[in-house]
């Protein structure tokens, strides 16, 4: 198991993650890396979300529709300016 050692952690976030700690009754390593843990399966579903919606984005723009039918974002623009 690797060891992180951080420095120079601003007083009022080690009281924040103390407290927190013994609110769970866990140490404040335990709860370090608990957040840590959470904040970077944070990070990767919003990478995960942000690909989906490239991907989305590119299958729209190589989508063209067949001569004849309309947008729906313009039919919905007329209906909201009736």
């Amino acid at each position: 198991m690797a060891t992180l050692h951080v420095r120079n952690v601003p007083d009022k976030l080690y009281k924040r993650i103390h407290k927190l700690a013994e609110a769970e009754n866990r140490s404040v390593t335990a709860e370090v890396i608990r957040l840590l843990s959470q904040g970077v399966q944070a990070r990767e579903a919003r990478k995960g979300v942000a690909d989906v919606i490239n991907r989305i984005r590119r299958r729209a723009q190589k989508v063209e529709l067949p001569r004849g039918w309309t947008d729906s974002a313009e039919l919905i623009r007329e209906d909201r300016n009736r």
